[in-house]
């Protein structure tokens, strides 16, 4: 059976996405105040403590909710990610957001190099112990959702991830301590830069927007999954309900190409019933996705740092409540070679 999709309401030009775009690194454009220095100082501490073993607080529930891998520039990858926490405990208050990369294989402890003005030796020595790291300053408006999105740029490897939340501290006397969520989350960075054929991760969405331009670098700091000519916004897990749909997305990388320099790319999407206690079976399936000189934009050129994507939004109404499998298959037609991806997800009734 095959099942209807919904468009993924995008403009041919969504196709080229530049390469070029993802993990550019933001300008600090504005200076910190004594108070923000004081508050980046304390955090470091914090992380440092964490990183040396002691327990950390979670004032906030900080939940490290997912992250997905993305090929970026110069041997880097790209990597968006998304936290969950209480906002009923974050609303009205100014916030500081910091996240520290680490390499496994380089330690974490380290003091913070001065986010503004001039650097001196140790400063950089010190910095250049992280693979990433980057700071925030937030209002409690922006924190009323319970969820927000960040990234970091690195390359392929295994790092440990610390991110702080921590409450702006008060000058009043005898004023409480502030509230301070430490996270901690080891990551595989997979290696999209070898020859192979493969993909980005499947990003699941709640919703894909187009724009109508690319945003700036300081724009994408705090919506990383703003990509070229269209922004995702990922959902927080994998459970819809049968009057939703199914939105994915993912980017196919390292195809061969032709004399044209573009792809000739089948993209199949299959999904299988997972039924409690006996094996799983085939369900439906979507139209296969054809990518090629036919079917891509006129000016879709992978020598350019254009990127192959591809997406399907499903209605769910179809779909019993349950568990499911969507398998996504890429077969590569000019080179005869094909990879598969995996998607479990959740439907439940109404």
């Amino acid at each position: 059976m095959v099942v209807n999709r919904r468009g993924l309401a995008l403009s041919a030009a969504a196709f080229i996405i530049l390469t070029a775009g993802l993990g550019a690194q933001k300008k600090d454009e504005k200076k910190q105040s004594d108070a923000q220095k004081k508050e980046i100082l304390d955090i470091v501490k914090l992380v440092d403590a964490t990183s040396a073993g002691q327990p950390a607080t979670n004032d906030f529930g900080l939940t490290w909710a997912h992250e997905d891998f993305l090929k970026a520039t110069s041997n880097k990858e790209y990597i968006p990610f998304t936290l969950t926490f209480d906002a009923s405990k974050a609303a009205g208050q100014n916030i500081t957001l910091y996240w520290r990369v680490v390499a496994k294989d380089t330690g974490a402890s380290a003091t913070l190099a001065l986010p503004a003005g001039k650097k001196d030796d140790k400063d950089k020595k010190a910095a250049s112990k992280y693979a990433y790291e980057d700071i925030n300053f937030l209002s409690g408006g922006a924190l009323t959702q319970g969820h927000l999105s960040r990234s970091f740029t690195v390359g392929a490897g295994a790092y440990d991830v610390y991110v702080v939340m921590k409450e702006a501290t008060s000058n009043q006397k005898n004023a409480p301590a502030p509230k301070v969520s430490v996270l901690k989350q080891t990551l595989m960075v997979p290696d999209f830069w070898a020859p192979d054929l493969t993909t980005s991760s499947v990003i699941i969405a709640s919703r894909i927007e187009p724009l109508n331009a690319p945003i700036s670098p300081n724009e994408q700091s705090e919506r990383p999954y703003a990509l070229g000519m269209m922004e995702i916004v990922p959902a927080l897990d994998a459970k819809f309900s049968t009057k939703g749909e199914l939105s994915v997305f993912m980017l196919i990388y390292n195809p061969k190409t032709d004399q044209m320099n573009k792809p000739d790319v089948l993209v199949e999407y299959n999904f299988y019933a997972k039924p409690a206690g006996a094996p799983e079976k085939f369900f439906n399936k979507t139209t296969p996705q054809a990518l090629n000189g036919m079917t891509l934009p006129a000016a879709f050129d992978m020598t350019l740092g254009h990127q192959l994507q591809t997406g399907q939004a499903v209605p769910l109404a179809s779909f019993p409540a349950g568990d499911y499998r969507l398998e996504i298959k890429v077969t590569d037609k000019l080179a005869t070679k094909t990879i598969t991806r995996d998607v479990n997800f959740t439907v439940t009734a109404g």
